[in-house]
């Protein structure tokens, strides 16, 4: 990263002197948002662009949520497609298909204004900047703005391209304006002191992994929190609680993910996280050999919510705490592996994930999460998926055929059980 920070930052003083003198050698910088952004548009120098452009940043990130609305469908009325000149332009590539007209095409066929938000990402700290925006535009909830989201996600699946990501070691040494980023993002189990969080990154029997895109260099994509253990734990308490036995890593023989979490609502729509914990694996994998085992310890946050719907009674025992043990495995086995959706893709938003990137669902834990928020969830009940290295590719690629739910053997014994 510091080379990558290095640069940046180099970049960022240089668009930062030029528009510090940008008024004296580029002209007038208008206070008038919908004149900036004219400016922006109609500039054809690399330098002037940038200057203009970050002023029309700063801007839109000052205008209130009703003139960021005003702002937007301006810009989707003055900046959209030329549909006479696409319609022009289709109609000569049609009489001669060459590169020059299928150019223009392509050119005329897209909104003026993804134009402008490429121009605007040129800018100091404009990548950044545009994640807030389409946060900002998500939240106001207007259908108006609905192509500006969409139109922002596809830029954003270019420029965020896995290849373009940093993976980076978090642990108790990393800087603390990203430590405390650390605990404000965490969406799984909640961080609520610093001594919790030392807990989860000091101990070399525990690891934080986290995504970072070379333009936001503070603030971490995603990032995923990692036990090694001697064997497969039953609870995440015995995970996170801060008094425990430390053990040596390199005696650990099982990596478990125990908590994942997307930081950045604005890229709401792109997945990091198959890519995530697959490179996490392989890392830890060459770094502790001994490591055999890859396996997640999941919340399962919809199941109660299904129960209520689809096994009403049941649901109802557990509300009152008269459910049977094997009652609410039967129900909870049929949640995970048998869909009620319209679309056939496995009820639980985290197993849809977990068996997307090619996992299996391996165990199910009863009792394993006793926190307020796993007993709403999933009346305690947690889950592992099993990521074997050797055949998560291939089962990434059956999930998405057959949408089924690939089980491990103690699954299968348990359904066969509970039939």
């Amino acid at each position: 990263m510091n080379f990558f920070q290095n640069m940046i930052s180099s970049i960022t003083k240089r668009a930062q002197k030029f528009n510090t003198f940008g008024s004296k050698t580029f002209g007038t910088l208008h206070k008038d948002i919908n004149k900036a952004t004219e400016l922006v548009m109609s500039t054809s120098g690399e330098v002037s662009t940038l200057v203009y452009a970050d002023h029309l940043l700063n801007l839109i990130e000052d205008l209130s949520n009703e003139k960021l609305e005003k702002f937007l469908i301006f810009l989707s009325k003055n900046y959209d497609i030329d549909t006479n000149n696409l319609i022009k332009n289709v109609e000569i590539y049609s009489l001669d298909k060459n590169e020059r007209n299928l150019k223009n095409i392509s050119e005329t066929s897209e909104p003026k204004w993804i134009e402008l938000f490429r121009r605007l990402n040129a800018s100091s700290n404009g990548t950044s900047k545009l994640v807030t925006l389409r946060e900002r535009i998500r939240s106001l909830n207007n259908p108006e703005l609905k192509p500006f989201d969409a139109g922002l996600l596809r830029l954003f699946k270019y420029w965020f391209n896995p290849s373009f990501l940093v993976l980076e070691k978090i642990d108790w040494t990393t800087p603390a304006n990203i430590l405390e980023k650390i605990i404000a993002y965490e969406a799984v189990h909640e961080i609520n002191s610093w001594d919790d969080l030392r807990a989860r990154l000091a101990p070399n029997d525990r690891q934080c992994f986290a995504f970072f895109h070379p333009l936001i260099p503070d603030d971490p994509l995603i990032f995923v929190e990692v036990a090694l253990c001697e064997e497969v734990p039953e609870s995440i308490e015995s995970i996170i609680k801060i008094e425990r036995n430390e053990i040596n890593a390199e005696n650990a023989n099982v990596g478990i993910f125990y908590s994942i979490s997307n930081c950045q609502n604005g890229l709401l729509g792109i997945s990091f996280g198959n890519f995530l914990i697959k490179r996490v694996a392989k890392k830890l994998k060459q770094e502790l050999p001994d490591l055999n085992q890859f396996l997640t310890l999941s919340p399962i946050p919809g199941l109660m919510t299904w129960l209520e719907k689809n096994a009403p009674l049941t649901h109802e025992q557990c509300i009152d705490g008269s459910c049977t043990d094997e009652d609410f495995l039967k129900q909870a086995v049929t949640y995970l592996t048998e869909s009620t959706r319209e679309d056939g893709l496995p009820n639980d938003p985290v197993g849809r994930f977990h068996l997307g990137n090619g996992a299996i669902l391996d165990r199910i834990n009863l009792n394993a999460d006793k926190s307020t928020k796993g007993m709403m969830q999933s009346n305690g009940l947690m889950a592992n998926y099993l990521y074997d290295l050797e055949v998560v590719e291939e089962n990434h690629e059956l999930f998405f055929k057959t949408k089924s739910v690939q089980i491990s053997k103690d699954i299968k014994s348990l359904k066969n059980r509970l039939s």
